[in-house]
């Protein structure tokens, strides 16, 4: 269920925009997507704008990717259990009806780009989602260069070539 926060937001669509609600995170299905509890019975899933993780589980479409446990695990550690706050951009639902979201944990925390910043994640926009990508795209660069994660340099030797 939702719990009731008072945080200073702009008026008109901006306010739209951006929830003041926490919700409890009850599942991390990767590292991108995670379940919050809306209310209902199976929960609401949540896919995190301007970022992907590599899958960490094989589906009928997608192998498992190189840092996707990891980055898996890294986001279980990081939510599951706490409530997160939700801000949506202009498209509020992917073709899944997953909720399209920025996660901030309660201490601030803005998931998207701390996924990023870390190297457990890599940019990926999808106009016109697009609020964030330069910040996104500055905190890549800053963990590629410092190689954080999935950029370490034990990336090159887990690459197939085919």
């Amino acid at each position: 269920m939702p719990v009731t926060s008072c945080f200073p937001v702009k008026g008109g669509k901006e306010a739209e925009k951006i929830s003041h609600e926490y919700y409890l995170v009850t599942k991390v299905v990767d590292g991108d997507t995670f379940v919050i509890d809306d209310g209902s019975k199976k929960g609401a899933r949540v896919r995190l704008i301007g970022v992907d993780t590599p899958e960490s589980r094989k589906t009928g479409r997608k192998e498992i990717g190189y840092y996707g446990k990891e980055a898996k695990d890294f986001m279980t550690n990081l939510i599951l259990n706490k409530r997160v706050r939700l801000e949506y951009d202009v498209n509020k639902y992917d073709q899944y009806m997953r909720i399209l979201a920025y996660a901030y944990l309660e201490d601030g925390t803005f998931i998207n780009e701390y996924l990023v910043e870390s190297g457990y994640a890599m940019v990926m926009t999808f106009p016109p989602n697009v609020k964030y990508s330069e910040l996104f795209l500055k905190k890549q660069q800053e963990a590629r260069i410092k190689n954080r994660g999935l950029w370490g340099k034990t990336v090159e030797t887990k690459i197939e070539f085919k």
